[in-house]
């Protein structure tokens, strides 16, 4: 099973359960990077799939959470090489899907020839840049595609639907679909027209469809359940991170009804 397909079996497996896949987003060294590895098996214990965050200077998608985390994680020195080294020397590896959340700048640095080589000796399955149009990814998306790695598609509820056809047809893994127009971490209700977009979304993605921005909890899960294959909780669960708190007691709370 290639590593793209891996992260879609995933996600179906979970969502034939009759929940959601749950899908974790954690910055990579937040709040310390000598706690990086054993964090990740935590999480993994309550998700199905994590998405590790690659800090940056200047995270264009992300709020204020995000942003902080990114900040601290800098500070420690946390960069792509870094967490590609963490992963690769690990004695065991989470037995979840993991994929890199990368701006574009980071994967450019390291080199796109070198990536997929370094990202199957860690054990990722993939990766999701936000600041990468699909016009733009032809480079990225074929030297993945030579070994078998994901490049996820995002989405949005302003996306118009022949547009929104190709990125679900071109998306490897899932189909990352936004809820809301701005950055992370906002707490808003879900509206229907939100669910409508969803539910066109998985009509006619070949690939699960996951929703992101702003889920923090339980309620709009719950409401999400039907329209989606999983939901990806990040804002929240660094917050709960950066109050010490557990974050796979918080995770597994999501999913209780």
């Amino acid at each position: 099973m290639s590593p793209q397909t891996r992260i879609s079996e995933a996600i179906r497996s979970a969502a034939a359960g009759g929940q959601p896949a749950l899908v974790a987003y954690v910055t990579a060294g937040f709040p310390r990077r000598e706690g990086f590895l054993e964090q990740l098996h935590a999480i993994a214990e309550a998700v199905d799939v994590i998405e590790i965050g690659v800090p940056f200077s200047d995270p264009m998608a992300d709020g204020p959470t995000i942003q902080r985390s990114n900040r601290a994680a800098l500070a420690q020195g946390v960069s792509l090489q870094w967490i590609l080294a963490e992963l690769a020397a690990a004695e065991r590896r989470p037995a979840v899907p993991i994929l890199l959340m990368s701006y574009l700048n980071p994967l450019l640095a390291y080199g796109l020839e070198r990536l997929p080589d370094a990202a199957l000796r860690a054990g990722v399955s993939g990766f999701i840049v936000p600041d990468l149009p699909y016009e733009e990814c032809g480079p990225l998306r074929q030297t993945l595609d030579t070994r078998g790695l994901a490049l996820v598609q995002l989405i949005t509820p302003v996306t118009p639907p022949a547009r929104l056809q190709m990125l679900c047809d071109y998306s490897r893994g899932f189909v990352y679909a936004v809820t809301m127009t701005g950055t992370t971490g906002k707490s808003v209700a879900i509206p229907q027209n939100t669910l409508d977009y969803l539910q066109r979304a998985r009509r006619v993605s070949p690939l699960p469809v996951c929703a992101g921005f702003g889920i923090r909890g339980r309620e709009q899960v719950s409401r999400l359940a039907p329209y989606v294959d999983g939901v990806i909780v990040g804002s929240a669960l660094v917050e709960v991170i950066e109050r010490g708190e557990d974050p796979a007691a918080f995770l597994q709370a999501l999913r209780r009804g």
